[in-house]
């Protein structure tokens, strides 16, 4: 709770500010990650497309008998 207490405590803009930043370090992180992923050749396939979704489980509705 110690960290809440804190940024409770500083002042509306910094908190903006601290918002801000860690908004902006996120989206940095998730662009360098998609150019990492092309320049090591981690790209996905169509084919380990295609085994994502069949290992993914599948879920059936059942509809309910009136007794």
């Amino acid at each position: 709770m110690a960290f809440w207490q804190w940024f409770k405590g500083i002042p509306p803009r910094t908190r903006i500010i601290v918002g801000v930043g860690i908004m902006a370090y996120s989206a940095v992180g998730l662009y360098l990650s998609d150019k990492a992923e092309e320049k090591f050749g981690l790209t996905p396939t169509d084919k380990d497309r295609e085994e994502l979704r069949n290992a993914l489980p599948k879920i059936t509705t059942v509809e309910k008998r009136n007794p």
